[in-house]
């Protein structure tokens, strides 16, 4: 940044033009496709793949569920999936094109560039699978391929597995909103990450690293860690 770029008010941003709204189609990856939400194709198989998780345990820090039927599973699902903010995704298996978990964009900014990746929710199917950490790479390099400046996460301050993924994908921690909301029924201070555009380049190396078959060995079991190759990246943890 030189002295031309920037005053008292910040940096320049000569020919900034907001990004679109994320559309409404597919990502596919090599281990997984993601779907815009649609009960009649997904929500019966979501709702079998959740129901592995017989403690419901993938349901404690969202502000929903756990759904006691199909049919409670099914009306949310009709509600949330024509909605373009939060824009829903279901997440299938390429393998067996099983719907196995959703994520959303959600808090769409596009005058200041700004998307955030939320209501990610995934089943015991998905968990710890290469598919798993393919989805969260399709939609943040989706985002900035649209020309958005910055993807965030946020999450309940106390939940500790998603504070160690946010950083294990590369997204710096930023902070914590004390008393930011109450969620059934409970306080709720919200843990801040994010990662920018310009971070972007080296972080999209680091997951096409992981994400290559040679990074896992005749038994599927990784060579080395996605944490390895991002965090040298984060500015920040916490």
């Amino acid at each position: 940044m030189t002295t031309e770029d920037t005053n008292e008010m910040g940096q320049a941003l000569p020919g900034w033009q907001p990004p679109p709204h994320p559309p409404r189609l597919a990502l596919e990856g090599h281990y997984c496709r993601l779907e815009p939400l649609d009960a009649a194709r997904h929500a019966e198989a979501l709702f079998a793949a959740n129901a592995l998780d017989a403690e419901g345990l993938n349901w404690t820090y969202l502000p929903y569920g756990p759904f006691g039927d199909l049919s409670q599973y099914r009306a949310w699902v009709e509600k949330v999936g024509p909605g373009e903010d939060p824009l829903f995704f279901a997440i299938l298996d390429q393998a067996t094109g099983r719907a196995t978990g959703v994520a959303s964009y959600l808090r769409i900014a596009p005058e200041s560039g700004s998307i955030e990746v939320g209501h990610i929710n995934y089943s015991p199917l998905l968990q710890r699978t290469r598919a798993a950490t393919e989805a969260m790479y399709l939609m943040m390099a989706q985002a900035f391929a649209l020309g958005y400046r910055r993807y965030e996460w946020k999450c309940n301050a106390l939940n500790h597995p998603s504070r160690a993924a946010a950083q294990r994908l590369g997204l710096s921690y930023e902070g914590l909103f004390r008393q930011a909301t109450v969620v059934k029924g409970r306080n709720r201070d919200t843990a801040w990450y994010a990662t920018i555009d310009s971070e972007w380049p080296a972080l999209e190396a680091a997951f096409l690293q992981w994400l290559d078959p040679a990074n896992f060995d005749a038994q599927g079991q990784q060579r080395r860690p996605l944490s390895f190759l991002t965090g040298p990246l984060l500015a920040q943890r916490g």
